[in-house]
């Protein structure tokens, strides 16, 4: 890598300016780290410099711009809005090689923070018995069933590790169950403490909504311990996730996952019709859509690998 090539974090974006703040500051502390390299932000939506202008400004002077989508799941923005801006960005700098790393994903780094979270919670309960202590993965939710499957194998991943009787996931919006749900039904089924991890890399107001709730939650369960854990996009294992994208796994092409894909195109007009279907990816075959009448506008390519 050269200072010819241009390293675009793109983060989704936060109704509230402290979340993006925390993108902007934890790009900051990437450049600290590599100072010979030129990295950009924009955001996908909800702040002032969004995919098509953060497109422009990574392409000045560059011969090269790698998209790093800065995001935990690849639902619609990573498979649809990503690739679509990437295609007029093209088209604006031909010039330019615009290549994609994968999204940040649910694999063995996040894992690692997510088990650190995890046994921080367990220490500030004073170890209680983790046949008796839930755990709830808390992510955002999507209408997309890969990118709300990621954090179900997290979920597995964690029970898998530790020895707590109860590993459950639970989503904050789009999609089931809630919060709420699945806290009631640890309950019922006798955990005395309950540790909630967020799986959000920065705040937002989201992060705000969860906090309110589960002070909600220990006025109505006084008999409960809950352990509330915080983002951690600033996790050292982030930034050496980041590293081993820009340094050992550019895809060769420069192609997105979904990037070129006829599925995603017909996905893209099928989201214009008025239908309420919803192209799926059909079992067994990953890219075939078929269709879903239940979650309108709801989109899962299943493209594991770059298209030709």
């Amino acid at each position: 890598m050269t200072n010819e090539t241009t390293f675009l974090l793109v983060g989704h974006g936060s109704r509230n300016r402290d979340g993006n703040k925390e993108t902007l500051h934890f790009a900051a502390q990437w450049r600290e780290r590599h100072p010979e390299w030129r990295i950009e932000v924009c955001f996908i939506e909800h702040a002032e410099v969004l995919l098509d202008e953060g497109l422009d400004r990574a392409a000045r002077g560059a011969r090269k711009v790698l998209v790093i989508p800065f995001i935990l799941n690849a639902a619609g923005h990573v498979k649809m809005e990503l690739p679509a801006a990437l295609k007029r960005a093209r088209e604006r700098h031909p010039q330019v090689e615009f290549a994609v790393t994968r999204h940040i994903g649910m694999g063995r780094e996040i894992f690692a923070v997510l088990q650190i979270q995890l046994d921080r919670l367990m220490k500030q309960l004073a170890v209680p018995d983790p046949m008796t202590t839930g755990v709830i993965l808390l992510g955002r939710g999507s209408s997309d069933i890969g990118a709300n499957g990621e954090l179900a194998r997290m979920a597995r991943w964690i029970f898998e590790a530790n020895e707590h009787e109860l590993v459950d996931l639970a989503f904050t919006g789009v999609t089931w169950p809630r919060l709420e749900t699945v806290v009631q039904r640890q309950i019922r089924l006798g955990m005395m403490q309950i540790c909630i991890i967020p799986v959000y890399l920065f705040t937002g107001v989201l992060i705000e909504r969860i906090k309110a709730q589960v002070e909600r939650l220990q006025r109505q369960y006084p008999q409960v311990a809950f352990g509330l854990g915080s983002h951690f996009g600033f996790d050292k294992g982030i930034f050496d996730l980041l590293d081993d994208k820009v340094c050992g796994e550019t895809p060769a092409g420069g192609m997105l996952e979904c990037d070129g894909c006829k599925y995603r195109e017909l996905a893209e007009a099928e989201h214009l019709h008025e239908h309420g279907h919803t192209a799926l990816a059909a079992p067994g075959c990953g890219h075939a859509p078929v269709h879903d009448h239940r979650h309108p506008h709801a989109h899962d390519h299943g493209c594991a690998h770059p298209h030709d």
